[in-house]
């Protein structure tokens, strides 16, 4: 290598380094874990089993590099209402048997927005655990896309029981609504 090129290469690696001086240190890495997110359903409080739904979906999309999600009341009233419809009504679907859609139900709930999607699941013991929730739909390519949406808000609904109606110990079922609003 010639004496300019070393010349010129010490010259730049300074400027490198204020760069990234400039840059500031780098982000703290994400909360390791959610409160309560492997906790099986029981009658503990909902909103905990919610919050720990919302953040495990956070860390998820944290990892795919998206922006975390905001809780919305709105959306959670939505969610909570369809969560405990299902285990009532003993149906799972996006589309009630009424014939309401996600659309008419955050509506219903005061949500306006540009666009909307939803995600279900039910399970029992374990497996009905916040954390293993959102794995499972991360393992399901239409509820992965849901959570790596561009969606900014969401709202989380537990009922605790099946939808089938069986008497199943330990089990719950979840919606996740999620919108971008206006």
């Amino acid at each position: 290598m010639s004496t300019l090129a070393i010349r010129r290469r010490a010259a730049a690696c300074p400027a490198a380094v204020a760069i990234l001086f400039a840059l500031g240190p780098a982000p703290a890495p994400a909360a390791t874990r959610c409160a309560g997110a492997s906790a099986a359903p029981s009658a503990a409080a909902a909103t905990a089993r919610q919050r720990a739904v919302v953040c495990e979906i956070n860390r998820v999309r944290r990892r795919h590099g998206l922006a975390p999600v905001a809780r919305d009341a709105r959306l959670a009233r939505a969610a909570s209402r369809y969560a405990q419809a299902m285990v009532a009504g003993r149906f799972f679907s996006h589309k009630s048997p009424g014939g309401s859609t996600l659309h008419d139900r955050l509506r219903a709930a005061g949500y306006r927005g540009v666009a909307a999607g939803e995600t279900l699941a039910w399970a029992e013991g374990r497996l009905a655990a916040p954390r293993a929730i959102v794995r499972s739909w991360m393992r399901s390519g239409p509820h992965r896309r849901v959570l790596l949406g561009r969606y900014r808000h969401v709202g989380v609904g537990v009922a605790l029981g099946s939808p089938f109606g069986r008497a199943m110990s330990g089990s719950a079922t979840y919606a996740a609504d999620f919108g971008a609003a206006r």
